[in-house]
C-alpha cells in the first residue's frame, strides 16, 4: 500500500513538472506570436513608422526573395564560422580556467590581465588580427574567439572557485588528489556553469563573426547584406 502511495505521489510530481514545462513553452510562443501580430497591426495602422521598423509581412517577403539570391550559401558560411569560433572558445576557455584553478599563483597573476582584456574593445584589435593571421576566414574566427574567450574563462573559473568549500575540505582530509578534486567534485558541481557558458558563448561568437565580417570577408551574412543593399 505504501509503495503504491509513493508511486502515485511520484507520478503527480512528474506530471506537475511536465505541465510547468509545457506552460512555459506555450507562454513563450504566445508572447512571440502576440508581439508579431501587434507589430503588424501597428505598422498597418501607421501608428509606428514601418519605414524604420518594417513589419513582419515585409520581412517574410524579403526573406523569400533573398532565399533565391545566394542567401543560404552566405548563411552557411556565417554559421560555420560561428560554430568553429564557439567550439574553439569553449575548449580553450575551459582548458585555461582549469589551469588557473589548478594554480592559485597563476590565477592571481592572470586576474588583472583578464579584467583588462575583458574590457578591451575587440574591434580595435581587428587590424592587428588581420596582420597576424591574414585577411580571410581565419581572421573572422580569431575575432569570434577573442570576443568570447575571456568571458568563458572568467565565468568558468569563478564557478570552479565557488565550488562548495566544505566538500573540498572533506575530500582533502581523505588525501584526495588535485585531479580527483577536479573530476569528482569541481566539474560535476559546475555542470550548470558550463551550460550557462554555452548559452552566452554562442551569442558572443556570432557577434565576433559579424564583427570580423565587417572588417574582412569573402562570404557571409555581412557581405551578403552589403551586396544586397548595393543592388537596391
Amino acid at each position: 500500500m505504501h509503495k503504491e502511495t509513493l508511486s502515485e505521489d511520484r507520478k503527480k510530481y512528474l506530471r506537475k513538472i511536465l505541465i510547468k514545462k509545457v506552460s512555459v513553452v506555450l507562454t513563450q510562443v504566445g508572447i512571440l506570436f502576440l508581439f508579431i501580430v501587434l507589430w503588424e497591426i501597428l505598422a498597418n495602422k501607421e501608428i509606428i513608422d514601418s519605414f524604420i521598423t518594417s513589419k513582419p509581412s515585409e520581412i517574410l517577403k524579403t526573406f523569400i526573395n533573398l532565399s533565391s539570391n545566394d542567401l543560404w550559401r552566405h548563411l552557411k558560411v556565417t554559421c560555420t564560422e560561428t560554430i568553429i569560433g564557439f567550439s574553439v572558445g569553449i575548449i580553450l576557455g575551459i582548458f585555461i580556467a582549469i589551469i588557473l584553478w589548478w594554480s592559485d599563483f597563476l590565477s592571481k597573476v592572470a586576474e588583472p590581465f583578464l579584467v583588462v582584456l575583458n574590457s578591451l574593445p575587440k574591434v580595435a584589435l581587428g587590424p592587428i588580427i588581420i596582420v597576424w593571421v591574414g585577411a580571410g576566414t581565419n581572421a573572422i574566427i580569431v575575432m569570434a574567439v577573442a570576443i568570447s574567450l575571456v568571458v568563458t574563462i572568467m565565468e568558468i573559473l569563478n564557478g570552479f572557485l565557488e565550488t562548495d568549500k566544505e566538500k573540498i575540505k572533506m575530500a582533502q582530509t581523505f588525501n584526495c588528489t588535485k585531479i580527483q578534486l577536479l573530476t569528482k567534485i569541481v566539474i560535476p558541481a559546475n555542470i550548470a556553469t558550463f551550460i550557462n557558458s554555452l548559452k552566452i558563448n554562442i551569442g558572443l561568437s556570432l557577434v565576433g563573426v559579424i564583427t570580423g565580417e565587417f572588417l574582412v570577408s569573402k562570404a557571409g551574412l555581412r557581405l551578403f547584406d552589403s551586396i544586397w543593399r548595393s543592388s537596391i
